[in-house]
């Protein structure tokens, strides 16, 4: 079945370089202008992932990744011609999977949308349930709780969380992390594990400030707690 990808962006000209590589390798593309009409087309034609600029005119690319956060976990791209990391973080601190700077190459968009829709099909698990302290995980259906109440994670952060605790104790570094996230190391990008690790922390420690599940191994890495 033939995936579709939604591009909301405003500039025609990228629009158009991403679709026509996308279309070539067999995606089938719809395009929007700006944010309000890309987030009902998102609504409407539920995409398989989004590839999200920034700056948008109407409603900008965060408010849209804010809005579809609380109702879909659909992979993310987020478009940023901004320099600063602080833009980038904040873009993946609201829910965005993965982000690619302007000017960009079409042929790394493929590659990134391609390792992304592989991730969300997910993988086949054997006893599907990790529990830890209150923390209940489901594999197979990709749903978590903390104390019996339903906590909802993007795809990435579920993901990350799932190989620290299936290895508790272990220690991942950040290009390890990604390795695992991406199936190829991203030079450069590990900052944005920080960054999904800051959003789990937030929604699953009583104190993110001191977490008692996700740790931090100084200068390596994180590791998930040992029983």
């Amino acid at each position: 079945m033939q995936e579709t990808i939604l591009i909301i962006e405003d500039e025609p000209k990228v629009a158009r370089l991403a679709r026509d590589y996308l279309e070539k390798n067999n995606y089938r593309v719809l395009i929007a202008g700006d944010g309000q009409s890309g987030l009902a087309m998102a609504r409407r034609e539920k995409p398989d992932l989004l590839v999200l600029d920034l700056m948008l005119p109407v409603m900008d690319g965060l408010d849209v990744c804010r809005a579809l956060r609380r109702e879909s976990d659909v992979p993310i791209i987020m478009l940023t011609a901004r320099a600063e990391e602080t833009d980038r973080l904040i873009g993946l601190e609201i829910g965005a999977d993965d982000y690619i700077t302007k000017p960009f190459s079409p042929r790394e968009l493929v590659a990134r949308t391609r390792a992304l829709l592989r991730r969300a099909k997910g993988r086949v698990y054997q006893s599907g349930i990790i529990r830890a302290g209150d923390l209940e995980m489901n594999t197979e259906n990709h749903t978590l709780s903390l104390a019996g109440k339903a906590i909802h994670l993007t795809r990435i952060e579920f993901n990350i969380l799932e190989i620290l605790a299936e290895h508790p104790g272990q220690i991942f570094s950040r290009a390890q992390l990604l390795e695992n996230l991406h199936g190829v190391a991203y030079v450069g990008y590990d900052r944005s594990i920080d960054a999904h690790v800051k959003n789990l922390r937030r929604k699953i420690e009583e104190d993110p400030a001191n977490p008692k599940y996700i740790l931090t191994v100084y200068a390596v890495g994180y590791k998930f707690r040992e029983e």
